[in-house]
């Protein structure tokens, strides 16, 4: 240690033998600390020079963005609305295209259905209304080669005509586009020429805007492109540096992907020779090294967290077959061989003397409900309590409905609790539930909520899982020491999906509907043949079966002129199916007016029932042989396969019609097409996460999808398999991740992911 005395002007002067006499050589780093009137120097070794570089480049990164300069409050809030708040978050807004401002493109050789770049001299400019009204203002530009026409619509005139002068010279940006044998460019963008300026010199002066592949970036109402292109160059030309390159050279080799920081410059400034397409699609070696990095951390995540629950101390329930017996001899029917297979796994989980955390994933009518209520015996068998916890009041009031009549019979209490009861009713529940009278709770999110209290909860079941996040599951785990938690999803969801929400689950598959069912035949019809579909219907009552007449609309709207199940019911039993009985379900019905709906519909006592999509899941109806699914095309693939799971419960041959008016989406025609070419619920889910996206497919875009910047499970399929691949290696050689890089990549994986996926124990 080095004690050298600073003098009264504050000044610290120490010369070159000094200092080598007290063993500071040139290239050392050195800290400084305060002590009295003192400066104590200290010798850093590489490790901590290499650990305070690390602190501060973090520190840069978290720099709020309103601090950069030439970015005021007005910048900052409009950017805070596209999430950008920090350094960091700038430096990963990545662009969502791309532009060839490379060179210019003579006028004559413009081709339509491109983005090109054009020099011009406007040569006539006027404005006129179009035969529906519309006021268009037009600009005619032209070059030595050619002439174009640019417009634009509902445009001030009085302003357009000051800044559109003839005689002006400028450097234009846009779609081209052909209407009739005129090209035209509609709103596009502008850089205007000084009088003495030469175009080919502007290009080469404006490297931000011009002569290169310019990225275009999302943007919000008040930003304007260049002005985001300048705050991001401006970011990354001053903490561009401050990325770490966490991920080592030896994992990086493996696959040939760049390190983090130069690839997130090669993104935001791809080199000169890059292939437009190719970076339009998200195909290049940039976006495949940052799409890599990102799922990696994840799938690191789910696998830490899969390992800690291997590792945690949890329930190891006896199975006694105390009430898992009883309840088969009840069952009017033999479980299939996949219900078995897929009970043995739960039950083995169970025994284990750590918690389960398992996903049932099983297709519509598969029997999902019978085994979740086999394992929850067993926990009751153990003189444990049960939650089951669904995603609405409908589902959550049917599986109660399912599960009360069976343990009714084995003398088991079950209760239902949904955020809609109030008063003394929800007071004398919540007690139930915390002194143990309730051996089986079923509800909604109110399950979870922070006053309903456990007496000893073991077994936690989550129905439609994709509906819930990670958080919420664990919030449920926190209502017991360490129960063991069973997920189920009829929805099911291809691997590529399945690997990046459930990762830190055990996968069960119900593959095999029970015994006796006919595939449903599936029929898209227009309005034209609706008299056919009503025929159907008679024909099939005629034959003493049952139909469902679905409307997407419980009451007339004037905003929509779709049909609703209300006024439908009424029109079809006074005017099209006299003399048959018809009921009406719908969701604003009360549970006991529901139930007494349904139950007539169970014992044949009507003939039709009108319902809403609250019959999408949980109805068991197997005379039911006929769906009918009016304005079919404003539904979703998985809601249209969950309603079709409605019928073809029996022996007979069950139909589902597709009723549209035939104004459909191009996205509407192809959820159609699926529905008639196919009932395999995976071929039907894969083609729905085509179709909407991974945020829409999961019914919410809260629902525990991680929030990828560049990666996309569609589209990067093998590289998350490649992420998860490597991140398991990881774990098996470093359990706990100590070696001196693995700690590197823990410290990430926390900072990253540590809220979201629970971590912060791991740290």
């Amino acid at each position: 240690m080095t004690r050298v005395q600073i003098d009264r002007s504050g000044t610290l002067n120490i010369t070159a033998e000094e200092l080598a006499r007290a063993g500071f050589f040139p290239g050392d780093n050195l800290s400084l600390e305060t002590a009295d009137n003192s400066i104590i120097l200290r010798k850093l070794e590489p490790e901590a020079v290499d650990s305070v570089r690390q602190a501060i480049s973090r520190k840069n990164l978290q720099t709020s963005i309103r601090f950069i300069k030439g970015i005021g409050p007005k910048l900052s809030e409009l950017l805070s609305k596209r999430d950008i708040n920090t350094v960091e978050d700038a430096l990963f807004c990545l662009p969502n295209r791309y532009e060839d401002r490379r060179q210019l493109t003579p006028v004559s050789q413009l081709k339509a259905g491109l983005t090109q770049v054009f020099y011009g001299r406007v040569v006539s400019v006027e404005s006129a209304t179009t035969k529906g009204g519309r006021t268009v203002f037009e600009v005619i530009v032209q070059d030595e080669s050619g002439s174009i026409a640019l417009k634009w619509f509902k445009a001030n005139y009085v302003w357009m005509k000051r800044i559109w002068q003839t005689g002006r010279r400028g450097i234009f940006t846009g779609d081209i586009s052909v209407f009739g044998s005129q090209r035209e460019v509609h709103h596009p963008d502008v850089d205007w020429l000084q009088p003495e300026e030469d175009a080919a010199t502007f290009m080469t002066s404006d490297s931000n805007d011009f002569g290169c592949i310019v990225p275009i970036y999302p943007l919000t109402e008040g930003l304007h492109q260049k002005g985001m292109r300048k705050v991001i160059r401006q970011v990354m030309d001053e903490f561009l540096p401050d990325i770490e390159n966490i991920l080592p050279d030896r994992i990086l080799s493996l696959f040939k992907y760049l390190p983090l920081q130069q690839a997130v410059k090669q993104v935001h400034l791809p080199p000169a020779d890059m292939n437009l397409s190719e970076l339009n699609s998200g195909n290049t070696l940039q976006h495949h090294s940052l799409a890599f990095d990102e799922f990696f951390f994840w799938e690191l995540g789910l696998a830490l967290k899969k390992q800690g629950i291997a590792l945690e101390e949890g329930i190891a329930f006896k199975v006694s077959h105390r009430y898992t017996k009883e309840l088969v001899k009840l069952l009017p029917f033999k479980l299939t061989a996949a219900q078995r297979r897929v009970l043995t796994e739960i039950k083995a989980d169970m025994m284990a003397p750590h918690p389960m955390h398992r996903l049932v994933q099983g297709d519509v009518g598969s029997g999902k409900t019978i085994v979740a209520l086999m394992a929850a015996l067993v926990a009751v068998e153990n003189g444990y309590q049960v939650a089951i916890m669904a995603p609405t009041e409908i589902l959550a009031e049917q599986h109660w409905h399912t599960v009360h009549n069976w343990c009714e019979k084995l003398g088991i209490s079950v209760v239902l609790l949904t955020s809609g009861m109030k008063g003394n009713s929800r007071k004398e529940l919540m007690q139930q539930v915390a002194n143990g009278r309730a051996s089986i709770v079923i509800g909604t999110h109110a399950v979870i909520q922070e006053k309903v209290e456990f007496s000893r909860l073991g077994l936690g079941i989550v129905d439609e899982q994709h509906r819930f996040g990670v958080m919420q599951r664990g919030i449920l785990k926190k209502k017991g020491t360490n129960p063991d938690i069973l997920v189920m999803t009829a929805t099911p969801i291809p691997r590529t999906l399945s690997m990046t929400l459930f990762g830190d689950l055990s996968l069960s598959v119900i593959d095999e509907l029970p015994p006796g069912r006919t595939p449903v035949i599936t029929k898209i019809y227009y309005e034209s043949r609706r008299k056919h579909v009503y025929d159907l219907i008679r024909r099939e009552v005629a034959q003493g079966r049952q139909s469902y007449v679905i409307y997407p609309l419980v009451d007339e709207s004037e905003k929509s002129d779709m049909k609703a199940a209300i006024q439908m019911a009424e029109h079809l039993q006074t005017e099209i199916f006299q003399g048959l009985r018809l009921g009406l379900l719908h969701g604003r019905m009360k549970p006991d007016e529901k139930e007494a709906v349904m139950g007539s519909f169970k014992n044949r006592e009507l003939d039709i029932l009108v319902a809403t999509t609250v019959i999408e899941v949980g109805i068991d109806v197997p005379n039911a042989t006929i769906m009918v699914i009016e304005h079919a095309e404003r539904f979703g693939l998985s809601q249209l396969h969950q309603l079709r799971g409605r019928v073809g419960r029996d022996i007979h041959q069950s139909y589902c019609i597709l009723l549209t008016s035939g104004k459909l989406s191009e996205d509407g025609e192809k959820r159609l097409k699926v529905m008639e070419s196919t009932t395999d619920g995976f071929k039907i889910a894969e083609a729905d996460l085509e179709i909407r996206g991974p945020g829409d497919f999961l019914g919410t875009r809260q629902s525990g999808m991680p929030d990828f910047r560049v990666a996309s499970i569609l589209r990067d399929g093998v590289i998350l398999e490649q992420a998860r691949s490597v991140a398991t290696d990881i774990l098996r050689l470093d359990q706990e991740l100590k070696g001196s890089e693995n700690q590197r990549i823990k410290n990430e994986l926390v900072r990253r992911w540590g809220t979201r996926l629970e971590l912060a124990g791991i740290a």
